[in-house]
């Protein structure tokens, strides 16, 4: 028999029909895709021997102290390991460079299959693309020129501190940066896909809105995945992810505000309401900026707030005079200046005007349609206490904390409150719902019981068993320990086993992973500051006479090896150090399962057995 089974089989078929279609449609154009294919593949080749790897090694290594700049290098381990990395990373660029043509050149074959997407509004598709090359380029260059700077300065100045040379392969080098770029190039497109998903309808922005401290847990847990293992990388790697995660609610906010509520606003009607403040916020921010350029802030700033700032010093100064930066009189300079503030300032006045009209109309239009669709952070105390009970009924329990939790963050304690009330009540109401419900139904089918099988005994203490879902649970757990057919080589047995020792271990968690990571930072702090080396200078006084101990040197082809083994090795103390104390503390519960014996005072010792 085979292990594949008919899906898969058809799958794989119409992916082999499709892939073939492809080419017999594109097969006339084919030279058209290998001539962007040779493009790609010759331009990365030719570039990365000639540009890129020293291009690289001097901007991401700038940040490395001199001393430590002298140890590290990049090397090929074999001859052709530098042809052959070449090559790869040529034929990636090529693939990326020939696939946009095969597939232009086989859309009829695509659409004839149902893959070709058609869309009414290219324009829109080309923003989108646009704007994800455009975040996927500002995250690939925060990497670049922020993030691995300062990460390379890191790791080399600890493996030259602990005795190391970091010596890169340069193939582990560049898949280590290319990686990690990607990474980062990929994160920036958070603002899109939240975006996106909150528009669409897949995912509600109050869900992004409430759900953020997972995405905090999240970005740290991504940051230690993608990141050397240290605590300085991984803050490098998730704060801006998180600022990131910021940015985006904001903007989901608006775009979302703006969809819910564009259409049931006139915007000459506010600019008619709101005309006065309108106006009045450029005038007065046209007027100051005008006033300061007049008093001479600039010189000011320049002599006295630039010499101030640590780690800046500008060659040209910040603030140049207006007069000959513009080739204009400096009155006239000044008026330019005026204005442009005056208009751009009005712009920014003129939106958030009307977005915060967009905004009232969509809350409004929630509370006057569908009840669930009612944004609770928008409304007070009195709005919570008037909504709809349906607006408390879809609510979860975290939801509800979230919510009042977020008001009295805001200094609403009266709106948390009510926010409980109204869950409370509604919590309330849907169980004497469910309750009424249960009872209906067991009346149902108690009397179809006793229709089709009158005057049975022990029918109703049956069914009575069948509907607690807790006891035929917990029957089928004690069958587990109970039946004859369960024996050792029982997977589940083992579960049970080693989750209830677990348990026992729950209230010495805090006392066990307390020494833990005492023991791990400890051991780590002593590796890093030295002790390794002292381990190292240890091994080579062992060595043979024969053997000189400058002859041997110890080299990290890895970017993070030697961060990486520090960090095992601290690890390996740590559970070595709280294995006795959790065998002393877990003794009890193993006796009891029957996993060992005896007295849990005296570890290791072979007990003597009666003649």
């Amino acid at each position: 028999m085979s292990g594949v089974d008919d899906d898969v089989r058809r799958s794989v078929a119409r992916g082999r029909e499709t892939l073939g279609a492809m080419l017999s449609a594109a097969q006339t154009h084919l030279q058209k895709v290998a001539i962007a294919f040779l493009i790609g593949f010759l331009g990365s080749f030719y570039a990365l021997w000639l540009y890129v790897w020293d291009r690289l090694k001097a901007d991401l290594f700038a940040e490395i102290p001199p001393a430590a700049a002298e140890e590290t290098t990049v090397i090929g381990k074999t001859p052709f390991e530098v042809p052959l990395l070449q090559a790869k990373v040529a034929l990636a660029v090529g693939g990326i460079v020939a696939l946009p043509v095969l597939l232009y050149y086989s859309r009829e074959a695509l659409r004839e299959r149902g893959y070709w997407i058609t869309v009414d509004s290219r324009w829109k598709v080309a923003l989108i693309a646009l704007l994800a090359g455009l975040l996927f380029l500002v995250g690939a260059s925060y990497g670049y020129f922020v993030f691995f700077p300062l990460m390379f300065a890191f790791l080399a100045e600890n493996a030259v501190q602990v005795g190391f040379k970091p010596t890169y392969s340069i193939t582990l080098w560049a898949q280590f940066v290319f990686l990690l770029m990607l990474s980062f190039g990929i994160a920036a497109q958070l603002p899109l896909a939240m975006t996106g998903l909150a528009l669409a309808g897949v995912v509600r922005y109050e869900t992004f809105r409430d759900k953020w401290k997972y995405a905090v847990i999240a970005a740290f847990a991504f940051g230690a995945l993608f990141s050397p293992p240290d605590p300085f990388t991984q803050v490098l790697w998730a704060v801006p992810i998180v600022g990131l995660y910021g940015l985006s609610l904001s903007l989901t906010k608006v775009v979302v505000t703006l969809q819910r509520g564009g259409s049931a606003v006139d915007v000459r009607r506010v600019l008619r309401e709101r005309w006065r403040a309108i106006l009045a916020v450029p005038t007065v921010v046209a007027g100051a900026v005008a006033a300061l350029i007049v008093a001479g802030f600039g010189g000011f700033f320049n002599r006295t707030v630039v010499p101030a700032i640590p780690y800046f010093s500008p060659e040209e100064p910040v603030f140049k005079y207006i007069g000959p930066m513009l080739g204009l009189p400096r009155d006239l300079a000044i008026a330019v200046v005026a204005g442009a503030t005056f208009l751009a300032v009005l712009v920014l006045a003129v939106a958030y005007y009307v977005y915060r009209a967009i905004e009232a109309a969509a809350a409004t239009r929630g509370r006057a349609g569908d009840p669930t669709a009612i944004d609770l952070g928008s409304l007070d105390a009195a709005g919570v206490r008037a909504a709809p009970h349906e607006t408390f009924r879809d609510l979860s329990e975290e939801e509800a904390v979230a919510q009042a939790s977020k008001a009295t963050s805001d200094g609403e304690p009266e709106k948390a409150r009510a926010i409980l009330d109204r869950f409370d009540e509604a919590e309330a109401e849907a169980a004497a719902e469910a309750e009424a419900d249960d009872a209906d139904g067991a009346t149902t089918a108690d009397t179809a019981l006793d229709a089709e099988h009158p005057g049975e005994p022990g029918l109703e203490a049956d069914a009575e068993d069948d509907s607690n879902p807790f006891l035929s649970r917990t029957t089928g757990v004690v069958d587990a320990f109970t039946t004859e057919e369960t024996t050792e080589e029982d997977v589940g047995g083992y579960y049970y086993d080693i989750a209830f020792v677990l348990d026992s271990l729950r209230s010495r968690a805090f006392l066990l992973v307390g020494l833990f990571m005492a023991v791990l930072a400890g051991t780590f702090l002593w590796l890093y500051q030295g002790g390794i080396d002292r381990i190292r200078a240890d091994f080579l006084a062992r060595l043979p006479a024969g053997v000189r101990a400058e002859d041997v040197g110890i080299v990290a082809l890895h970017p993070t090896e030697a961060l990486v083994f520090e960090i095992k090795l601290s690890t390996l103390f740590a559970v070595l150090a709280i294995l006795p104390l959790v065998l002393y503390y877990a003794w009890p519960a193993l006796r009891e399962r029957g996993i060992t014996a005896g007295d849990r005072r005296v570890l290791i010792v072979p007990r003597s057995r009666p003649q």
